[in-house]
């Protein structure tokens, strides 16, 4: 889950994606094979762009919306806040969004979902007033250890607030064990070409006092 740094402590908070992973509804359920040529291995993947923990890019909903490979690193690094949603079930309303109000500009829901193996279709999930606010806030990112940001069945209002709003959403997290507070997070997806969306590496480093060096250096 996690491991020690000179800073600190890094918590690895993307999910395992492999055979038997969660998979939402309808998704591909992802297949690796291995082949082994002799003198090396290779392995053949088939998923999905939104299999395991992964970034929707506002392409995902929107027709002319940016598409993954064009994020923002803005939006993909920096400080952001874990809150402890464990106790609310079903629809995450603004009463709950207390300690994202005065927080940084990226937000990562603990929720019951953290522990489940298997889907569910009541895994608590951002209700569209919810979403406005987060919107209106100047959230950048917003992060959830559920399936989807919104609920099951979903008629997509809450993704097209939040991705018209630049807000990357971030969706099956692991953040078991991870206390609420500020992190450095760093979620990187991979640089698939006019996709709408990736798996993706999340880590969160606690300890940081302030923005690490090699931040400050411009990416091309």
């Amino acid at each position: 889950m996690g491991g020690v740094s000179r800073n600190g402590k890094i918590y690895d908070v993307t999910r395992p994606l492999a055979p038997g992973c969660v998979v939402y509804p309808g998704d591909i359920v992802p297949r690796l094979v291995q082949q082994d040529q002799g003198m090396y291995r290779v392995t053949d993947i088939r998923i999905s762009s939104h299999s395991g923990t992964h970034i929707d890019a506002p392409s995902h909903y929107l027709e002319e919306g940016t598409t993954v490979d064009e994020l923002p690193f803005s939006a993909l690094m920096g400080w952001c806040r874990v809150v402890d949603l464990s106790g609310v079930e079903g629809t995450i309303n603004p009463d709950n969004l207390g300690g994202v109000m005065d927080g940084p500009r990226k937000v990562l829901l603990r929720t019951s979902f953290s522990h489940d193996l298997e889907f569910r279709e009541d895994y608590p999930s951002l209700g569209q007033e919810a979403a406005a606010v987060l919107a209106a806030r100047g959230i950048d990112c917003i992060g959830t250890d559920g399936p989807s940001i919104e609920t099951f069945d979903c008629s997509g209002q809450v993704h097209r607030t939040l991705l018209a709003s630049g807000v990357v959403i971030i969706e099956l997290l692991d953040l078991r064990g991870v206390p609420e507070g500020d992190y450095w997070m760093i979620a990187l997806p991979l640089r698939l070409r006019g996709l709408d969306g990736s798996p993706c590496r999340v880590l969160l480093f606690e300890g940081w006092d302030e923005v690490p060096a090699w931040t400050l250096f411009k990416t091309q």
